[in-house]
């Protein structure tokens, strides 16, 4: 009984970790209205507390809506608050919880609309990917500003 238990657990924690899937192949991004099924590596997304998913073109349009929540709200693209959002590593293609991510500022990668934070599960795997394609500073999501996002989306 207890392996099976220990079996659950894991499989369970895989399938969380497991890539983030577009769930809706016309879907489109909702601050930016691109297509998410031509950027799948960038794509992001947002639990609401409602239980339904958003997702996103990239960290940059996620960031966007997720510190701006009450104007969305207000103009009905938004339907309740946001529960947990969540990225996918740039190496590894893995989901992770944005809070917990580290974000790649100023690399020569430019996301699906222009500049753009890459992320990732580690600061490792930051630095893996900054030797090859360049970048500033890694940040934590914490530093994450409204003034970063606005300046991103110049």
């Amino acid at each position: 009984m207890k392996k099976l238990a220990l079996l659950i657990f894991l499989l369970s924690g895989l399938l969380l970790a497991g890539e983030i899937r577009l769930l809706d192949q016309n879907a489109s991004d909702p601050a930016y209205q691109m297509p998410l099924k031509k950027y799948p590596k960038w794509i992001c997304e947002a639990k609401l507390k409602n239980g339904k998913t958003i997702q996103f073109i990239s960290v940059k349009s996620m960031m966007q809506i997720y510190q701006n929540q009450d104007y969305f709200k207000k103009h009905k693209l938004l339907d309740a608050d946001i529960d947990a959002i969540y990225i996918q590593d740039f190496i590894s293609g893995n989901r992770v919880d944005a809070a917990k991510a580290v974000y790649v500022f100023g690399s020569r990668i430019a996301g699906p609309h222009g500049d753009d934070l890459i992320p990732f599960a580690s600061e490792d795997n930051a630095k893996l990917f900054m030797m090859k394609n360049g970048g500033t500073k890694i940040l934590p999501f914490k530093k994450l500003s409204k003034g970063l996002i606005r300046y991103l989306d110049m």
